[in-house]
């Protein structure tokens, strides 16, 4: 039954990347009214009649989202019931099924009864929460933390801080990319980095949405440097942290340049998914480095227990 565990983990993180990816299709397309305006049906039909390019593209999304839901309900029950003795794996199943059942009826919403793009920008943090707490419960049943010595990870408040405001941050930036995609405010900037060699500073809302998030980006870009550092000064004999923080700058500074490409590719397909793909990356890797923080300081008082007994 494990090794069955282990693959539907694998399946079912795979489709969710597939529904984050298929989300920001449908946004970079404008397939979102692609099955008209009723849900669960397209169009009125079960089956619709007339395939446009825009209806296959939604539809698409619909049916891996329909998929995941189903996934992520069995991976949930099942690492409950197999997996209860590890301490996170009850809040990271109720955070996968909640966050995706959130997600579902926030697309259905914004198909059937249209958002504004402020509250739409939302709809793919939530996914993104809904992936990377099926990512790190697939973690826990491959038992990567044991592989990387993590359960005697001991971190101090630094460390931690910078791991809780980078991941809280990047949470907000990811808002801001979102927003500047519902927006359609990816070419309001035609220059980089700054808005236009004409004019530097925005002057219309989107430039100011496109300008907004360069900010955010380049500054969560300099605070992962920083404690990518840090990692590498301090942290060399725990690796989880020491190349937790490594794979986060490389996926970083990935981001970066297809952000970047983004704009000088006149906003392709390809680039605005590996956009979409890399922070999803990015964002997991830092709720990783959160469990191992909370873990921490129940490792630091239970080595002060031992300590003490021992004396």
């Amino acid at each position: 039954m494990q090794r069955f565990i282990k693959w539907l983990a694998v399946i079912t993180s795979l489709d969710l990347l597939i529904v984050l990816l298929g989300g920001a299709l449908v946004t970079k397309t404008g397939s979102g009214q692609g099955c008209g305006k009723s849900w669960p049906l397209c169009n009125g039909e079960f089956v619709p009649s007339n395939l446009s390019m825009e209806t296959i593209i939604e539809l698409s999304h619909r049916l891996t989202s329909g998929s995941a839901g189903i996934l992520v309900t069995l991976l949930c029950i099942l690492s409950w019931k197999y997996y209860k003795h590890v301490r996170e794996t009850k809040t990271l199943a109720i955070l996968s099924f909640v966050f995706l059942v959130a997600q579902a009826l926030m697309g259905a919403a914004a198909v059937v009864w249209g958002q504004m793009p402020a509250v739409l920008a939302i709809h793919f943090g939530i996914s993104l929460i809904s992936f990377a707490s099926v990512i790190l419960l697939t973690c826990l049943i491959f038992e990567i933390d044991q592989k990387f010595d993590a359960r005697s990870l001991i971190m101090d408040k630094k460390m931690k801080f910078h791991i809780y405001g980078v991941t809280i941050y990047s949470y907000i930036v990811v808002y801001t990319g979102a927003l500047v995609r519902h927006e359609r405010a990816s070419l309001a900037c035609p220059d980089f980095p700054l808005c236009s060699k004409n004019r530097p500073m925005p002057t219309q809302l989107h430039e100011w949405v496109q300008m907004g998030h360069r900010f955010a980006a380049m500054l969560i870009f300099a605070w992962i440097l920083y404690a990518m550092i840090l990692a590498i000064r301090h942290y060399k004999q725990q690796p989880v942290v020491y190349w937790g923080w490594i794979i986060s700058f490389i996926l970083v500074t990935l981001q970066a340049i297809v952000g970047i490409l983004v704009v000088f590719t006149n906003a392709s397909l390809s680039m605005a998914l590996l956009h979409s793909l890399f922070i999803s990356c990015l964002f997991a890797v830092l709720c990783y480095l959160v469990m191992l923080g909370t873990r921490s300081k129940v490792n630091a008082k239970e080595a002060a227990s031992t300590s003490k007994q021992t004396k």
